[in-house]
């Protein structure tokens, strides 16, 4: 599924401003409840925003849901009040697995300590990094 996350992730509008993200989210038996990605509706959207819109905050399948999702949700945000970690608190979602941790190009990270220090399970799988990284290659001055 995060294989998924990523692929999602290639299809945002392209931006010189916001990294491209895919985001999943899967119930308890591991079917798909709900995707997105980044600038999907909206330039400002963020991949878990438009994925989590897409469900009622009290959805008994959050309970056991996962998220997946292509960079650490965002901690801190300029472009809207609530970051990404804040949403995903505001669902019961127990588990959130990312491939790339959020470099400080645009906004401080923080996502993942302050989703773990709400007692969610974070999960940080970066052998999947450099695939989620060369979605967003022109912001890092890389090629590919």
């Amino acid at each position: 599924m995060l294989r998924r996350a990523i692929g999602l992730s290639r299809l945002c509008p392209p931006s010189e401003t916001a990294f491209s993200v895919g985001a999943v989210v899967c119930d308890a038996d591991g079917r798909i409840i709900a995707e997105g990605y980044s600038r999907r509706d909206d330039p400002h959207d963020h991949a878990e925003e438009v994925a989590l819109r897409a469900l009622a905050p009290d959805d008994p399948r959050l309970a056991g849901a996962v998220l997946y999702t292509s960079l650490e949700p965002c901690g801190r945000r300029a472009s809207r009040p609530r970051p990404c970690a804040e949403l995903i608190l505001g669902t019961p979602i127990p588990r959130i697995v990312y491939a790339w941790h959020e470099p400080a190009l645009f906004a401080a990270g923080g996502g993942a300590e302050r989703l773990a220090a709400a007692g969610r399970t974070v999960v940080e799988l970066p052998d999947l990094a450099e695939e989620a990284r060369a979605v967003n290659a022109h912001l890092l001055g890389q090629e590919g």
